[in-house]
């Protein structure tokens, strides 16, 4: 769960990077991809959290009481776990970097001067657009979190399939 987290952080990382070089002021603006890509580690820890009080202990005669049926659910919960995180952190970190740069881009062409103006005197170019990449970016970073979401939310109901053997 934690790679698709890291890909996540360090791709959109770049990308705000990168945007923030031209415009400095959008560094907090655009930090959501990173937060969003955090979240996916969370998944992953409260899923072993789950697992690892569901796991017993061989009995006092040395039986296992843990069974192979129980085992095989609990590697699928910690499956669909990780690997839904994983397919969200690398959407997060690739649509992160993308948005974040186009944001920054458009920042930046907003704000230069046009041709035949002088600086001051009316010289910005007009629009909104700005805002509308800014509610897009918060879009597809919310959708591309909730397939981790749905993996934690599937390993959860997984993990509750178990059968302990001598009982």
């Amino acid at each position: 769960m934690d790679v698709g987290a890291a890909y996540g952080t360090g791709k959109a990382g770049v990308g705000i990077m990168t945007s923030c070089i031209r415009n400095p002021e959008l560094i907090w603006r655009n930090l959501i991809p990173i937060i969003m890509a955090g979240v996916n580690g969370i998944y992953g820890l409260i899923t072993s959290i789950i697992l690892m009080g569901a796991i017993q202990a061989p009995g006092d005669d040395g039986y296992n009481k843990y069974s192979l049926y129980t085992g095989c659910a609990h590697l699928a919960a910690g499956l669909a776990c990780g690997l839904s995180g994983l397919g969200s952190g690398m959407c997060i970190g690739i649509a992160g970097d993308a948005s974040v740069r186009s944001c920054g881009a458009y920042e930046w062409e907003r704000k230069k001067p046009t041709k035949g103006k002088m600086m001051g005197m009316g010289g910005k170019k007009k629009g909104g657009g700005g805002d509308k990449l800014f509610v897009t970016l918060v879009l597809i970073q919310v959708f591309a979190g909730n397939l981790a979401l749905y993996g934690l939310i599937t390993s959860i109901i997984i993990s509750q399939q178990v059968f302990y053997c001598g009982e």
